[in-house]
């Protein structure tokens, strides 16, 4: 089976850095227990020579960096590469939903002034997670603009037992805040934005069973009295990418959760974390799955068409 315009979700990118602040990168992820050699820095060219070799038409870029100028000027970048590379590049704009009146601007400026795509967001951004109360009015605008949101843990927080955070602990975040949100009634208060979840829905897919049977029991905390099929509706209008969970260990109880329509392809490319060879990896497992038909493999890879519609014009127009 070959990949046939593809659209990835799930690509990072990173502005340009200078010397110093590419080592004191690199030295901050080995305080939390990276080890190896120092990772090449992103660019561009790399990403397309990737995406040219796996046959992947179109990147989505986020990038969300930790402060608010870097954020901003992370956003302005990446509205300048999908300007220069409009067929191969979508942007998601990084929202800094620790502020939330910083986090409405930056959606009124990635939608009118940056062309944004969509939208990125940190499960736990500098402390705020995105359950948080104080984030109402954020949700209540992208419900508003019935936008498509990529929600991506914090890779480079503390990992646990000497091992970096990527390796399970981020799947942990994401499962974790989910939960919180769906019994905070936020997807029942705002129905039409899209939650894209990275890596699958992380844990929450395999534990969304144990969740729809204990989840409402009398002895759960529940103020917003969720009932069982309400549950059971807001998890299956979920998205779920399959970055490094293209297996069919992870797809099969995400195929349960939320149905074959909203799985989209997604690589976790541009992150020191992912190495070529294993996003390829992941991505013949994603081809060679034994739960999907091919026809299903190929619904994987173009969903995403649906839920960035500027996006998929512009490679429709790259095609004539």
């Amino acid at each position: 089976m070959q990949v046939n315009q593809w659209i990835d979700v799930h690509a990072h990118f990173t502005p340009p850095m200078t010397a110093e602040q590419s080592d004191a990168r690199w030295a901050a992820m080995q305080k939390a227990d990276w080890v190896g050699t120092k990772p090449d820095d992103w660019s561009p060219q790399a990403a397309l020579a990737y995406m040219n070799r796996a046959g992947i038409a179109m990147q989505m870029l986020s990038n969300i960096p930790a402060s608010l100028e870097a954020l901003r000027a992370s956003n302005d970048y990446g509205a300048r590469l999908v300007k220069q590379y409009p067929t191969r590049f979508g942007l998601l704009v990084a929202l800094p939903t620790d502020d939330p009146q910083q986090a409405l601007e930056e959606i009124r400026r990635g939608a009118d002034e940056l062309d944004a795509d969509g939208f990125a967001v940190t499960f736990c951004y500098n402390g705020v997670y995105l359950s948080d109360p104080s984030l109402e009015p954020v949700w209540a605008e992208l419900n508003r603009r019935r936008a498509p949101v990529f929600a991506h843990p914090n890779a480079y927080a503390p990992g646990s037992f000497g091992r970096p955070s990527p390796v399970i602990e981020v799947a942990f975040e994401t499962t974790r805040t989910v939960v919180d949100m769906l019994y905070r009634g936020v997807f029942r208060r705002h129905p039409d934005f899209k939650l894209v979840l990275a890596h699958c829905g992380a844990a929450l897919p395999a534990l969304s069973g144990r969740l729809l049977l204990l989840g409402t029991e009398p002895w759960v905390p529940n103020p917003q009295n969720i009932s069982q099929s309400e549950m059971r509706k807001q998890l299956g209008a979920l998205y779920v990418d399959t970055a490094m969970t293209g297996s069919v260990h992870t797809i099969a109880p995400a195929m349960a959760m939320t149905g074959c329509e909203h799985i989209v392809y997604g690589s976790d490319c541009g992150v020191p974390c992912t190495r070529e060879g294993t996003a390829l990896a992941n991505l013949q497992a994603l081809m060679d799955h034994s739960g999907l038909s091919p026809e299903q493999v190929e619904q994987v890879g173009r969903n995403a068409l649906a839920l960035f519609p500027a996006a998929a014009k512009r490679m429709h127009e790259a095609e004539l």
